[in-house]
C-alpha cells in the first residue's frame, strides 16, 4: 500500500515538473500557434551561439593551449592529440605564446557562429520555399545544431573555421553594418513623417489642434541635439590623450555640423531626422573610442586579471550582441510595409459607429458617410501592435529574419575577434575587454561615416537628380 502511495505520489510530482517545463518553455520559446514566425526560438539560438562563442574563447581555448600537446596525449591519447591538434591548426606560424593564445581562442569563436551562420543560411533557404518551417521542430533544431558544436570541438580550424568562414564574416559583417545605418536613416524619416501626418490630421479635424505634435517635433529636436553636444563635450573630457580618439570626436562634431546645415539650406529632409542622426553619430563615436585598446586614453576598460571586471565584461558583451540580434530583427524592420494591413472597416464584431472603429485613428472627414451609423465602403490600415512573434500579412517576408540573423552571426564572431586580427598590441583584449581592438574601433568609426554618408545623399539626391522620385 505503501509503494502503491509513493509511486502515485512520484508519477504526480513527475507530471508536475513536465507541465512546469512545458509552460516555461512555451514563455520563453513561445507558442507554434499559425500566428507566431518563430522569431523568439532564432533569436535564442543566435543568444546560444554567443554564449558558447564566450565560453570557447575565453575558458576552453585557453584550457587547451594550457595543458600542451604532451600533456592532452597522455591525459587523452588520440583524441587529446586530435583536440589540441584540431584547435592549434593554422596557428603554428605564430611564435610569441600571445599570438598563438589569440589564434586559438578566435578558433574557438568560430566553431558556433559558424555553425549557426549555417543554419540561418538554411532557414533562410527554407522559409523563403515554406514559411511555416521556421516555427516548427524546434527542439530538433537546438539538438542538431547542439550536436554539431561539439563535434565542431574536434574539427579542424582550418579550412572551414579560420579560413572560409572568416572572409565570409568579413563580407557578412560589413553588409549588416551597412544594413544598420539604413534602417536607422529610415526610422529616423519614418518618425518625423508619423509626428507630421499626425499634426495634419488633427488640423483637419479641427484647425491648430496639430500644433501638439509640432512643438512635440521640435522638442525631440532639441533633445536630441543636446544630448549629441553634450556627448561630444563629455568625450573630449573623459577620451582626450590618444590623437585617434580626438580625430573621431572632432570627425563627428563636423560630420554633425555639415549635414544639419545641408538640410536647413534644402528642402529635403527634416530637423528631426538630422538631429536624430547626430545623436546616433555621437553614439557610434563613443562606441569607437570606448574600443580603444590604449588604457591612458580610455578610462572605460576594466582589468583583464580582476574577476569581477571579468563576469561584467562578458555579460554586458552577451547582453549587447544579443540585444542586436533581438531589435534588427523586429518585425516592423523586415516587412518593407511594417504590420500595416487593409482590413475592412466595421467589421470588428460589434456595431459601427462613427469615430469608434478601433481600425481609425481619426475621424477622418475625407470618408464619405451614407450613415452615421454604417461603415464607409473601403479599407483602412490597421496596426498590429503584438511584435513580438505576428506573423506579417505576407508569409514570404519571414526569410529575411533568418537572412538578417546570418549576418548577425558574420557581425558577432568578428566583434569578439576584432576582426580575426591577431597582433601584439591586443594586450587589453580580454574576457574582461571582449570587443576591445583596434580593429572593432576602425570599423566602427567607418559605421558611422557610412551613416552620416548614406543620410547625405539622402539629402542631396533629389537635388541632383531632379526627375527622378526618392520619397
Amino acid at each position: 500500500m505503501g509503494s502503491a502511495i509513493s509511486s502515485a505520489v512520484s508519477l504526480s510530482v513527475t507530471y508536475c515538473a513536465c507541465n512546469s517545463a512545458s509552460s516555461i518553455c512555451n514563455a520563453c520559446l513561445g507558442s507554434t500557434s499559425p500566428q507566431t514566425t518563430g522569431r523568439r526560438r532564432s533569436v535564442l539560438l543566435l543568444i546560444l551561439a554567443v554564449v558558447l562563442s564566450l565560453a570557447f574563447q575565453y575558458s576552453l581555448a585557453p584550457a587547451i593551449l594550457e595543458k600542451g600537446e604532451e600533456k592532452w596525449s597522455i591525459i587523452g591519447s588520440t583524441i587529446g592529440k586530435r583536440l589540441f591538434n584540431s584547435w592549434t591548426s593554422g596557428c603554428e606560424s605564430y611564435n610569441s605564446e600571445d599570438q598563438m593564445g589569440q589564434c586559438v581562442a578566435n578558433a574557438g569563436v568560430f566553431r558556433p557562429t559558424f555553425l549557426s551562420f549555417v543554419f540561418f543560411v538554411i532557414a533562410a533557404v527554407t522559409s523563403s520555399i515554406r514559411p511555416d518551417f521556421n516555427k516548427h521542430a524546434w527542439p530538433a533544431k537546438f539538438t542538431i545544431y547542439l550536436l554539431l558544436v561539439f563535434l565542431s570541438i574536434f574539427t579542424s580550424n582550418t579550412p572551414w573555421f579560420s579560413g572560409v568562414f572568416l572572409h565570409i564574416s568579413r563580407i557578412g559583417a560589413t553588409v549588416f553594418i551597412v544594413i544598420q545605418q539604413i534602417i536607422i536613416i529610415d526610422l529616423a524619416y519614418n518618425w518625423n513623417e508619423n509626428w507630421v501626418g499626425k499634426a495634419d490630421a488633427c488640423d483637419r479635424l479641427e484647425w491648430g489642434s496639430g500644433a501638439f505634435w509640432l512643438r512635440a517635433t521640435i522638442g525631440a529636436c532639441c533633445v536630441f541635439y543636446t544630448i549629441a553636444f553634450i556627448g561630444i563635450g563629455l568625450m573630449y573630457h573623459y577620451f582626450n590623450g590618444c590623437g585617434s580618439n580626438v580625430a573621431i570626436v572632432t570627425m563627428t562634431l563636423l560630420g554633425i555640423i555639415a549635414v544639419t546645415v545641408l538640410q536647413l539650406v534644402g528642402t529635403e529632409g527634416s530637423l528631426l531626422t538630422s538631429s536624430v542622426i547626430s545623436s546616433y553619430a555621437v553614439y557610434l563615436a563613443y562606441s569607437a573610442v570606448s574600443k580603444n585598446p590604449n588604457s591612458s586614453c580610455n578610462p572605460q576598460l576594466f582589468e583583464p586579471n580582476n574577476s569581477y571586471d571579468m563576469i561584467m565584461g562578458l555579460m554586458l558583451t552577451a547582453l549587447s550582441l544579443a540585444w542586436t540580434g533581438w531589435s534588427y530583427t523586429a518585425n516592423d524592420r523586415m516587412s518593407a510595409d511594417g504590420l500595416n494591413q487593409a482590413r475592412s472597416l466595421g467589421t470588428n464584431g460589434s456595431s459601427f459607429r462613427r469615430g469608434q472603429d478601433p481600425l481609425l485613428d481619426v475621424n477622418d472627414p475625407l470618408l464619405q458617410y451614407n450613415d452615421e451609423n454604417q461603415p464607409p465602403s473601403g479599407l483602412a490600415l490597421g496596426s498590429l501592435d503584438n511584435d513580438d512573434d505576428i506573423l506579417y500579412s505576407h508569409s514570404s517576408e519571414v526569410w529575411k529574419l533568418n537572412a538578417i540573423l546570418a549576418l548577425i552571426c558574420c557581425w558577432v564572431a568578428m566583434s569578439l575577434t576584432t576582426w580575426g586580427s591577431i597582433v601584439d598590441e591586443e594586450s587589453t583584449h580580454s574576457a574582461a575587454n571582449p570587443t576591445v581592438g583596434r580593429f572593432n574601433m576602425i570599423m566602427i568609426a567607418i559605421s558611422q561615416w557610412v551613416a552620416l554618408l548614406l543620410y547625405t545623399w539622402t539629402l542631396v539626391a533629389p537635388r541632383l537628380f531632379p526627375d527622378r522620385d526618392f520619397s
